[in-house]
């Protein structure tokens, strides 16, 4: 997907500490067509890459790209650079 905008790193570095600590995390996301954000509340199982694009999965199988987040547990993706 070439409209796929990677992460910064440090944000990255954050969902790895979560899925490692295995706690629950409040996800902010808002995806490109979509008219609101939305959220989800879960633990993160894992982060991969499918067709060049960073997804994360959660414990209950829900998955979002990356470049979607608005923010996790209140840190927000545009304070990272």
């Amino acid at each position: 997907m070439s409209d796929y905008q990677p992460i910064s790193c440090n944000f990255y570095d954050e969902l790895e500490a979560l899925a490692t600590r295995r706690q629950p995390a409040e996800i902010r996301y808002r995806a490109p067509d979509a008219a609101a954000e939305a959220s989800v509340t879960g633990v993160i199982a894992d982060l991969y890459i499918r067709d060049k694009v960073e997804y994360l999965r959660l414990t209950d199988g829900f998955e979002l790209r990356l470049d979607w987040l608005v923010a996790v547990d209140g840190k927000e993706l545009r304070g990272y650079c």
